[in-house]
């Protein structure tokens, strides 16, 4: 059984982390029906909970742009209330955010960097952050962000002036951040939706930064939802319509499930968990409720016997990648 208190390093980061980390993408949207007040009191619990370290993760993964509201951007506020309570964060525990532009302007400058580390120290009640990421660089492009007195070259800064204790590149497509990795700048990385069930397109991604001793998180393990098994959401997979093709893999995944008895998202979570190459894997949970169900995926991964996975193997053989045109 996967001990999920288990912590190995984070490349080379310096820091240590759990196979799982607590997504906050999610943290501002309200539910159907549900009021402000019930969205708060919902959300943080999860955060209260992460600080008590209570929950089975010492990484907790937000941004400067998570969580948008009419009342501006509510991921960093809730996690700087329950830090606030908590009375600072425990030993142990480790949080990263990220660099975003202007999402008005799309502003992606060296000064709009800086402004944004500004918003999210305020809001996180803190001095400096653990690791700190360049978010979605594909907005304005490689060569925009790395010009000189550009978005990379402020991240930098940020880490030699000791704002933030490593840095990272977080993104889309992986051809782009694998050219990110290659320049040797950045100590961990965040990819999301190209390490799946049905789209494996991130390996080469993943062996440069192993290569490199970059720190790995691979976030939305589920696919945006499709891989959970919801029937409501197998249209689509990563924000997008789902193409034939994976359509195709996924109704032979989900034979695959009910022929061994096995629950999809614990196939999903697990093929994410058992990968050498990914030190932790984000899953966004603005509930307890949805959290312990990570665990629950995580725990069940763990015994699914081998020849399942071998079967799955050459599942998204033939599935055009995410970022294919």
């Amino acid at each position: 059984m996967t001990d999920l208190r288990q912590t190995r390093p984070f490349g080379r980061t310096g820091f240590d982390v759990t196979p799982l980390a607590l997504g906050t993408s999610s943290w501002g949207q309200l539910r159907a029906g549900e009021s402000g007040d019930e969205r708060d009191a919902r959300i943080l619990e999860v955060a209260q909970a992460f600080f008590a370290d209570a929950l089975d993760t010492n990484l907790l993964d937000t941004s400067n742009m998570y969580g948008p509201t009419d009342a501006g951007h509510l991921s960093e506020l809730f996690v700087g209330q329950a830090l606030a309570q908590a009375g600072g964060v425990a030993t142990g525990l480790v949080i990263q955010t990220k660099l975003d532009r202007d999402t008005t302007t799309d502003d992606f400058s060296g000064y709009r960097m800086r402004r944004s580390l500004e918003e999210s120290l305020d809001r996180l009640g803190l001095d400096r952050v653990d690791v700190l990421y360049l978010h979605d660089p594909e907005v304005v492009g490689f060569d925009a962000v790395m010009e000189p007195g550009g978005a990379v070259e402020a991240l930098v800064e940020m880490k030699e002036q000791g704002l933030a204790t490593s840095i990272g590149i977080s993104g889309g497509p992986v051809d782009m951040l694998q050219r990110f990795i290659e320049t040797d700048l950045f100590d961990a990385l965040v990819t999301h939706n190209r390490f799946t069930l049905l789209d494996r397109s991130a390996g080469a991604l993943l062996d440069a930064a192993t290569e490199r001793n970059v720190g790995v998180s691979n976030a939305a393990p589920y696919g945006g939802g499709v891989l959970t098994g919801e029937l409501s959401l197998a249209g689509r997979y990563g924000y997008r319509p789902i193409r034939p093709e994976m359509a195709a893999a996924l109704a032979r995944l989900r034979s695959i499930c009910e022929q061994h008895g096995v629950a999809m998202g614990a196939l999903a979570l697990g093929f994410s968990l058992r990968d050498p190459r990914v030190h932790t894997t984000i899953v966004g949970a603005s509930s307890l409720d949805r959290w312990t169900q990570a665990v629950a995926d995580a725990t069940a991964a763990a015994a699914v016997p081998e020849e399942v996975w071998a079967e799955l193997a050459d599942l998204a053989d033939g599935v055009p990648p995410h970022d294919a045109e």
